[in-house]
């Protein structure tokens, strides 16, 4: 989905920006990195594309250039003092390879749930390691409180104005590169890296369009837009670990109101079909975040043709745990898998004569759950390489009277069901409704006892669903058995814990599977 963004004066202007950029110091610890043309890409989406390639950088990630920057351009008396900052990877990475090069003390808090590949990298740059909370918010409040009691200079992740000049400097280097792109796509976490580039971008080469790109889950610069102001998400999604922010800058919102033209949002299927593509075309596996800017620019290509486009490809440190969810997910995101719920009679042969609609399409899965003495039900997954494919699909069981439903964008089909097709026994107190909800758990020892612990014994659990996704947290579904005259007790009780419970009890996949 894309937002226009109406252009404002800011305060911190664009033109100090520039300045600072043109100053910046980054290739003590930076390359120059290389703009690679993405063959398969080009030809698929048919505009040039070409990929600026951050995750060739020493620390895999852009976030090297911001954190030299800041840190490079502290007094004497700061550098004494030493630095800390708050991280769940990449930025961390950044610091600790920026203090040691500069020879300064340097103390990193991460998120207990930071993935150990990350913990280990920080930690190899000889930065003092502290775990804390479990997520991102938790650890820069223990880093902020760690500064002031120990007199440390606190890093920024993306709101410093040295941080996004020494970001920005990506914007100069593919200036330098002497090609013009009709539009730049750049991903969103805090906006640092998209002020910079914009900055520079916006002033030397006015006709370039610049589009920022977030993450549906955690789009905190869409909703500074629509609301004409920064403001706090309530909830963020932790699968692109590397832009879970949960509100803009302050200098990077003026930057951004200043010179990007619109923002995108994209969805965390849409993320892993575009690590699959930069694979094609670079064979680097891309972090989620990391690809976020293509998945834009694949929204943005598919509405023009023969244009030519630019994404920032902006990190490589990917959780290997995680590689099985984004080869999964990659299908629905490139629109090739489609999950259907199919009704068919309850007697021999009606499987065989089900699959004949599929004729050579690849059958991904099939799961069958019968329903009653008459009829069944089953969840086809199926790989095709065309919408009008899917489409003819339909027409033919449309023809032959099934009747069928398309779950490919049902959130708990896609994350739940597939995984565990099973209906409710009928010994279940009849007396009770269950009600559905999903929500985030923590990866983390005692996750689910704690989860239990703070649950209590007022209410029965009727079904339980997690799913590791290799991130800092799980998805989990899970029924609970409530009195059927009232909610209210149950709702309050859900909303006094400390999690985002949504809830999915009209959801069409758990009641035709599930129920």
């Amino acid at each position: 989905m894309r937002h226009k963004i109406k252009k404002v004066p800011s305060r911190f202007h664009a033109d100090k920006c520039i300045q600072l950029i043109d100053s910046a110091n980054v290739y003590d610890v930076a390359i120059k990195t290389p703009t690679t043309f993405a063959n398969n890409l080009s030809a698929k989406l048919e505009n040039d594309i070409f990929l600026k390639r951050e995750d060739l950088q020493p620390i895999f990630s852009f976030k090297n250039r911001g954190a030299y920057n800041k840190i490079s351009n502290l007094t004497p008396s700061q550098k004494k003092r030493g630095v800390i900052a708050a991280s769940a990877g990449n930025h961390a990475q950044g610091v600790a390879n920026a203090a040691k090069r500069l020879r300064i003390s340097c103390e990193i808090v991460m998120p207990a749930t930071a993935p150990e590949l990350k913990i280990k990298a920080v930690k190899k740059f000889g930065a003092k390691v502290v775990l804390h909370g479990n997520n991102f918010n938790e650890a820069l409040k223990k880093a902020k409180a760690i500064a002031i009691s120990k007199n440390k200079e606190f890093i920024d992740a993306f709101d410093d104005p040295y941080t996004i000049a020494g970001q920005g400097t990506i914007g100069k280097e593919i200036l330098e590169d002497k090609e013009t792109y009709d539009a730049i796509f750049v991903p969103v976490g805090g906006g640092g890296v998209l002020a910079g580039i914009a900055a520079y971008v916006s002033a030397y080469s006015p006709t370039t369009k610049i589009y920022g790109v977030e993450v549906d889950d955690s789009a905190c610069l869409t909703e500074a837009i629509k609301f004409g102001k920064r403001v706090r998400l309530r909830q963020v999604g932790s699968f692109a670990d590397g832009v879970a922010v949960e509100q803009v800058g302050k200098n990077t919102f003026e930057i951004i109101k200043e010179t990007v033209d619109g923002v995108i949002t994209v969805t965390n299927d849409e993320l892993c079909a575009a690590v699959k593509d930069i694979f094609e075309d670079t064979r680097v596996i891309s972090e989620p975040a990391g690809a976020l800017a293509l998945a834009g620019l694949k929204q943005y290509a598919a509405k023009i043709q023969g244009k030519k486009l630019l994404a920032i490809s902006s990190g490589a440190n990917v959780n290997f745990e995680r590689l099985s969810y984004i080869v999964e997910r990659s299908e629905v995101g490139e629109n090739r898998e489609k999950l259907l719920s199919i009704r068919i009679p309850e007697k021999p042969g009606s499987f065989k004569k089900l699959c004949s609609m599929f004729g050579k399409s690849l059958i991904t899965e099939f799961n069958y759950r019968i329903s009653d003495a008459n009829d069944a039900y089953v969840l086809v997954g199926i790989r095709l390489d065309s919408e009008g494919r899917f489409k003819e699909i339909c027409s033919k069981l449309k023809e032959k009277k099934y009747k069928f439903q398309d779950l490919t964008s049902n959130k708990i089909s896609r994350d739940h069901l597939r995984h565990m097709v099973g209906g409710r026994s009928p010994k279940a107190d009849s007396d009770l409704a269950e009600r559905i909800f999903r929500c985030e758990f923590p990866v983390r020892p005692e996750a689910l006892l704690n989860f239990l612990r703070a649950f209590g014994n007022d209410w029965n659990i009727s079904l339980f669903h997690y799913r590791n996704l290799g991130a800092a947290f799980a998805n989990v579904l899970i029924g609970i058995q409530d009195q059927k005259s009232s909610k209210t007790s149950l709702d309050k009780h859900l909303k006094d814990l400390d999690y985002e419970f949504f809830e999915e009890t009209a959801n069409p996949a758990y009641k035709t599977f599930l129920l």
